[in-house]
């Protein structure tokens, strides 16, 4: 067969051939199109966000974050404003509040076992039984576990009359002639308990019968405790030669050693540590808590900077316990009753003391 005409393609009719009358009217010469910008490599997808500069982000702060009626004042004209506003208008604590805040958070961290504290002084009248009750408190009172006082003074001990409770007159040696302590109940049944929920076993009021209290004593009273409280304090005698005091030193994990404002019983006070430097207690005396204790109003005008100096350079934390009329009176301590400057005074040493719970729990992990 002839070759197909050219032009042909398969399947198509071949296109007639255009005669010079059948011409197509010839189209005007297309003009030069504008120069197109060669596209990039790695072009960008549409709707790309360029990056931004790297930029430090805010921090999160729990108190914004928090629930506002979680963070309301709880003190002060500012809760007083919170309040008359239906909550509307919440100015958040005040400075002072927010460290009271962390105070007590520092006395609540966890007890690894229990803790003993031994507060004690070599000089009578300047505080130490008040000194006790007002550590007690605080600790009893912030924290949600158990905390007892224990009288160690041989010479008829004051500690169970500054109570208000008079439910018992059970004594530490009837604790120890008890043969049926086997629960914490037991142990509650010759106790008194303060308005702080501080915790009191007394003394024995008959001084020949004190007088026998020794080591052997106190060690086998510790003993009991320990299984039952969770901080144990030691309120001791006057006399560190006492029998009972080779025994509190050696299970004290701490002491709170206790001063008036004055010269005479700050040496006292510095030869008490220089003594227990001498007798192998040097690790006591690196972690002791000095306080000084104001038993009337001025009492504390003494050049204090100087025996904060003096103390500072040997012991952990100093502290001052201004004067507080409810203290003076020498009778049952009632800690709301307290000015609110006696009240941070013990909370602050609470805090200070509690410092340690984290280091018994690090030698407790070793």
């Amino acid at each position: 067969p002839p070759p197909p005409p050219p032009g042909w393609v398969a399947g198509q009719a071949p296109a007639p051939q255009a005669t010079p009358q059948q011409a197509a009217p010839q189209q005007p010469a297309p003009q030069p199109a504008a120069p197109v910008e060669p596209a990039p490599r790695h072009a960008a997808p549409p709707n790309f966000r360029q990056p931004q500069a790297f930029r430090v982000p805010p921090p999160l702060d729990d108190a914004e974050l928090a629930d506002p009626r979680l963070n309301a004042p709880q003190i002060g004209w500012r809760r007083t404003v919170h309040k008359a506003t239906g909550g509307h208008v919440n100015l958040g604590p005040s400075r002072r509040e927010r460290l009271r805040k962390e105070i007590q958070e520092q006395i609540r961290q966890p007890i690894v076992g229990d803790f003993r504290i031994a507060v004690l002084s070599i000089k009578g009248g300047v505080g130490k039984t008040t000194t006790t009750l007002g550590l007690g408190s605080a600790l009893a009172m912030v924290r949600h576990d158990r905390v007892i006082a224990v009288d160690a003074n041989p010479d008829r001990g004051t500690l169970a009359e500054r109570v208000r409770d008079v439910s018992t007159r059970s004594t530490v040696r009837d604790l120890l002639s008890d043969p049926n302590i086997h629960s914490y109940a037991d142990v509650r049944n010759h106790t008194l308990m303060a308005s702080s929920r501080l915790e009191v076993l007394a003394s024995e009021q008959e001084p020949a019968v004190s007088e026998v209290f020794g080591d052997a004593d106190y060690r086998q009273t510790i003993d009991i405790l320990r299984h039952y409280y969770n901080i144990i304090l030691t309120d001791c005698g006057t006399g560190i030669m006492h029998s009972a005091m080779s025994g509190i030193l050696d299970l004290a994990h701490t002491i709170v050693l206790v001063s008036a404002p004055a010269m005479d019983a700050a040496r006292s006070a510095s030869a008490t540590l220089d003594w227990l430097m001498q007798h192998g207690h040097s690790g006591l005396v690196r972690d002791a808590h000095v306080v000084f204790s104001a038993s009337r109003p001025g009492s504390a005008n003494l050049k204090i900077d100087k025996l904060y100096e003096h103390f500072e350079t040997r012991c952990r934390s100093v502290h001052m316990i201004p004067f507080d009329p409810h203290l003076s009176e020498g009778a049952d301590v009632d800690f709301g009753l307290l000015n609110q400057a006696t009240m941070d005074a013990y909370l602050d040493l609470a805090a200070s003391v509690s410092e340690d719970f984290g280091r018994l729990r690090g030698a407790a992990r070793s």
